[in-house]
């Protein structure tokens, strides 16, 4: 199934998959895992650790590299996600969507002017993306949202272009949590960051945006001396208070509900953007979340993503390409809770032997592999037939833009032997050496349904939930002390089965594809 130029039921790994999980496991065990502790306890966001992953290619591994990413593999992308949630799942949660809510959706409606901005940096972790859907009063029901945009024409001099103040910030993102989750908004803050490779250095007001974003170069036809005016709130932003660019979902015609819905662009040095209160979270404590609020937000026609009207349907494709990530990193979360569940079941003694020996602890541990095995199952499936598509043999650089967005096509190339490149940025130039083409044998009907990333999610999701219980059940009392790693893992799994669309939804999904086929 993976190595897709033998068998069509083959499931091992290519070398160039196996490189990419095998540098990120060896990251995060040097690199992160000696920290996690103290920056759950204290809040903390790890920005350099993010940065360094994005050195290593791991913050645009869907990106082409025209744009200035690696170019890879869907099945790669949740390689590298389940290592990460392995170690740490709120750094997996930024990677996830920086990579797949922000960078999928630029690559598949942003015009060139747009995706020459934002993706690069994007893709190399100079400044990380956010994804704002959620608002106090809309959760699943994402075509109730109640922010608005409204158009104004600029009184520019000679019709020249209106200048806008900012470049765009800097910082990271996690996704926008919680279709299913709400709350209420309250303090109103300042935020904004330099828009800049030196992702902590302060930008200063009143810079103007670039020109190719204000002309009508961009795409938009004649949108290069009007902007639009943004209100609303929008809530559970990840990494909300750090990041350089937010895609936000606005109604542009509220009369017409969710066909009235609007993409936008919008960098916080903006006029009339501001971050507002942290939530007080259960788990996946220093990835943060915050609201934002938009008080005549002023932005950029030429920022617009898409056309006027597509809003929801770009946040659901998003929604439903980011839901693979939310997978890997239930499994990843998963895989850490059994490992240390077996640990413990050998060292700890009673009775005068290791519990391990007890067949209670050993029917937990077997029923705990078995559903991370299955989910990891389904995980990989739904990332195989996201690359299905493009099984006419298309290399990584023939990949057009839009079909990449969505479903981009592995390649299976071997690696030559040696030590691990310091970074996965060569891996496509080794991809292209070989170019070998994907089985041609007849699609499957489910590679153009939701049903695949929604079964992954669905399954994956409440699995890790299931398995993070049986874990703190394995170590007693001990797993109910904050100074045990499972502790943490049971509170950061929670909030797997909400955001990114939550179990009811993905049931929905499901039944709703299987009724129509």
């Amino acid at each position: 199934m993976l190595n897709s130029t033998f068998a069509a039921m083959d499931f091992s790994l290519s070398d160039h998959q196996l490189l990419i999980r095998d540098t990120v496991r060896e990251f995060m065990r040097s690199e992160v895992r000696p920290h996690v502790k103290e920056w759950e306890r204290t809040d903390h966001f790890p920005l350099d650790a993010i940065k360094k992953l994005g050195a290593l290619g791991c913050c645009g591994m869907l990106t082409p590299e025209a744009y200035g990413g690696p170019g890879l593999d869907t099945i790669s992308y949740v390689l590298m996600l389940e290592e990460v949630a392995r170690v740490h799942v709120a750094m997996a949660t930024a990677l996830s969507v920086t990579n797949s809510a922000v960078q999928l959706p630029l690559l598949a409606f942003a015009t060139e002017a747009q995706k020459s901005r934002y993706l690069k940096p994007l893709a190399a972790g100079e400044f990380l993306g956010a994804f704002c859907l959620t608002e106090p009063a809309a959760g699943s029901d994402a075509a109730a949202i109640q922010a608005t945009a409204t158009r104004h024409v600029a009184q520019g001099e000679s019709g020249s272009p209106a200048a806008f103040s900012g470049s765009s910030a800097c910082g990271t993102v996690t996704p926008d949590c919680a279709l299913g989750v709400s709350s209420a908004s309250s303090t109103q803050g300042a935020g904004g960051r330099s828009f800049s490779s030196d992702i902590d250095q302060p930008q200063k007001a009143g810079a103007s945006a670039p020109e190719e974003l204000l002309s009508s170069s961009t795409g938009h036809e004649s949108l290069a001396t009007s902007h639009y005016l943004l209100n609303g709130t929008k809530t559970w932003v990840t990494n909300g208070s750090h990041a350089g660019l937010y895609i936000i979902f606005a109604k542009t015609q509220p009369e017409l509900g969710g066909k009235g819905i609007t993409a936008f662009l919008v960098e916080p040095t903006f006029p009339g953007f501001h971050i507002g209160r942290h939530e007080d979270k259960m788990g996946q404590r220093s990835s943060p979340s915050v609201e934002i609020i938009l008080d005549n937000c002023e932005v950029p026609a030429a920022n617009r993503l898409g056309e006027e009207g597509q809003g929801l349907k770009i946040a659901l494709s998003a929604l439903d390409g980011g839901r693979i990530g939310i997978a890997a990193q239930a499994v990843g979360l998963a895989q850490a809770a059994l490992d240390e569940s077996v640990k413990y079941a050998r060292a700890r003694k009673a009775f005068g032997r290791s519990i391990g020996e007890f067949q209670a602890i050993q029917f937990m541990l077997a029923d705990m592999h078995t559903e991370i095995e299955a989910a990891r199952a389904l995980l990989y499936h739904a990332a195989f037939l996201k690359d299905r598509p493009l099984a006419s043999g298309a290399r990584v650089s023939d990949r057009p833009d839009v079909a990449l967005a969505f479903m981009p096509a592995p390649s299976d190339s071997v690696v030559s032997s040696g030590a691990p490149p310091s970074s996965l940025a060569c891996l496509p130039s080794l991809w292209q050496e070989g170019g070998s083409s994907l089985s041609s044998s007849r699609h499957s009907p489910l590679a153009t349904s939701h049903s695949p990333s929604s079964s992954a999610k669905l399954y994956a999701s409440e699995m890790v939930n299931r398995v993070v219980y049986k874990a703190v059940q394995i170590h007693g009392s001990q797993g109910y002390s904050r100074e045990s790693e499972v502790e943490r893992m049971y509170r950061d799994a929670r909030v797997i089965s909400i955001y990114e669309g939550t179990s009811e939804i993905q049931r929905t999904i499901i039944a709703r594809d299987l009724l129509r086929s």
